[in-house]
């Protein structure tokens, strides 16, 4: 299966990164290490999580996804066949939250023994935190690197402005340098990417990660209509993308799925493949048959009338 270098890291990963934070949410331990298992099989190597998912589950607190990981990594021995990635930053339950250095350094501790790992190969910044010094997180991540923890670092959810700041303070002072972004970007979402982000990977080489790249499964197809959403509870999640807009971007991935007798999801995730900054898209999957669509994707390739059709018809 083809591979791609993750942003300028050594990190060899084939461009699907499966999202880790359906684990101890809609998968519980038992179909999750299913799932793990069925990504090792087919070709997938590269996993991303965070410290905070899946606090948002009744009864969860955070750390669950990384916890299963973990546990899964301990079981079979397969650490060295996986590029895992995971982030800090986003609020805890505990009330724990930013990118001080104080924080960052307790943080990564609690992730590693979760993971069940002496190394996280991708540590990423969750979310920009206004209230820390740029270079107090880099120097952090800095202490990382010389321990051994952290092989690389990314950011997500970050302002094109503020990458670029990082960025070049990371050069100027000899700090760690994000080497990848983890933004929204999907067929649907496309404006605040490509007009604030895109510029500025393009221009420092950063190695882009989208999420929800699905569109929270709105660009799969399975839902037709806000009915079907309602009847499947993901009404909330997928209501804004039933607009004239949204049934463009369906009628043409119909279309491009009629035509390359691949599925929405493969097509979806082919298209993002397609552009130039993306390195690999993420994208989650609670069951082995939801799965296949999205490694199907690696090997799917678009003609330029595709890819054309499903830009044009998303444009905004």
């Amino acid at each position: 299966m083809k591979t791609r270098t993750l942003g300028k890291t050594d990190l060899e990963i084939v461009p699907l990164i499966f999202g880790g934070n359906v684990f101890g949410w809609t998968a519980d331990e038992a179909k999750s290490f299913e799932i793990l298992d069925a990504l090792v099989d087919r070709g997938v190597n590269c996993i991303d999580t965070a410290n905070v998912y899946s606090a948002w589950v009744p009864g969860n607190k955070g750390g669950e996804s990384e916890t299963i990981i973990g546990k899964w990594l301990a079981r079979g021995g397969k650490r060295d066949k996986i590029v895992l990635l995971t982030k800090v930053g986003n609020p805890m339950k505990d009330g724990g939250k930013g990118l001080s250095k104080k924080y960052i350094l307790e943080e990564v501790e609690q992730s590693l023994t979760r993971l069940q790992t002496d190394y996280i190969d991708l540590y990423q910044s969750h979310k920009d935190d206004a209230e820390t010094p740029l270079e107090e997180t880099l120097s952090a991540y800095e202490e990382l690197i010389k321990q051994g923890k952290v092989r690389f670092v990314g950011a997500s959810n970050y302002t094109g402005a503020r990458l670029a700041e990082a960025i070049e303070l990371g050069e100027a002072k000899k700090l760690p340098v994000y080497k990848t972004l983890q933004p929204e970007y999907n067929l649907y979402d496309r404006k605040a990417y490509e007009q604030d982000l895109a510029p500025v990977a393009a221009k420092y080489g950063v190695g882009v990660i989208p999420y929800f790249s699905l569109a929270s499964g709105f660009l799969t197809g399975k839902y037709q209509s806000l009915e079907d959403a309602k009847g499947a509870g993901r009404e909330g999640l997928v209501k804004k993308y039933f607009d004239d807009r949204g049934a463009k971007i369906l009628k043409a991935l119909k279309q491009v799925s009629e035509e390359t007798g691949a599925e929405q999801a493969a097509i979806s995730l082919a298209w993002l493949l397609a552009q130039p900054t993306v390195t690999a898209p993420i994208a989650s999957a609670t069951s082995t048959k939801q799965l296949e669509a999205l490694v199907a994707s690696v090997a799917l390739t678009l003609s330029d009338a595709q890819v054309k059709t499903l830009t044009d018809a998303s444009a905004y």
